[in-house]
């Protein structure tokens, strides 16, 4: 894949630190204040998914407002969403699984894409495209930390971020794995804290993960 026109490489995205949160904007107030808040815990990468309408709107005021940020879209699933969150301001986008048709968009792209996998024959698809980190989605249900040991026999150059079903229990046994960069998980911007507002809350959960991070 041409990567050349890439404002910036999935693999900065993925090493840019440990954690990734997986943040659900419901009310466009709190875009800022929330990616104000990871920021402010040590998180600077930021994954607005398209779980919302107003999703993209919150790309583009994080982007405009939180400069420390790099901020990309999740969920992403089609060429046009894709062209969209880069209209937005989004830099990297993050997409549940891969298609031939959206690997070919992201080729054309300014957006950096770092597509789900879970099964090996997907993961040769993205190859075949010149990728080499990865999305492992959904973690947990496609087989674990078990799955990743396996898939580093015939792969061992891939790298990448597995999301569904981290939580605070398992992400450093994952962050072991020689293959793993970083994990993405919803619990660093939970609901309720979101909901009252508690950015407090949302920067010592930011802390906590950071700081509990045990070095491989």
């Amino acid at each position: 894949m041409n990567q050349t026109n890439w404002k910036i490489q999935p693999k900065d995205v993925l090493n840019a630190g440990p954690v990734m949160p997986v943040m659900v904007i419901q009310d466009l107030d709190d875009a800022v204040p929330l990616a104000q808040a990871l920021v402010a815990g040590g998180i600077k990468v930021l994954e607005i998914t398209l779980r919302t309408p107003i999703a993209l709107e919150a790309i583009k005021l994080i982007s405009e407002n939180v400069k420390e940020a790099i901020v990309g879209v999740g969920t992403i699933t089609t060429p046009e969403q894709l062209k969209a969150a880069e209209a937005a301001g989004a830099v990297f986008a993050i997409s549940p699984g891969l298609t031939p048709t959206l690997l070919a968009a992201a080729q054309a792209s300014n957006i950096a894409l770092i597509p789900g996998i879970a099964t090996l024959s997907e993961l040769m698809m993205g190859m075949e495209y010149g990728l080499d980190h990865f999305k492992f989605f959904p973690a947990e249900a496609a087989g674990g930390i078990p799955m990743l040991k396996a898939i580093a026999g015939p792969a061992p150059y891939i790298t990448f971020c597995p999301t569904g079903g981290i939580s605070p229990d398992n992400y450093n046994a994952y962050l072991a794995l020689n293959n793993v960069a970083c994990v993405g998980g919803s619990w660093l911007a939970p609901a309720d804290a979101v909901k009252t507002k508690n950015w407090a809350k949302v920067t010592e959960l930011a802390k906590q993960a950071i700081d509990n991070v045990i070095a491989a």
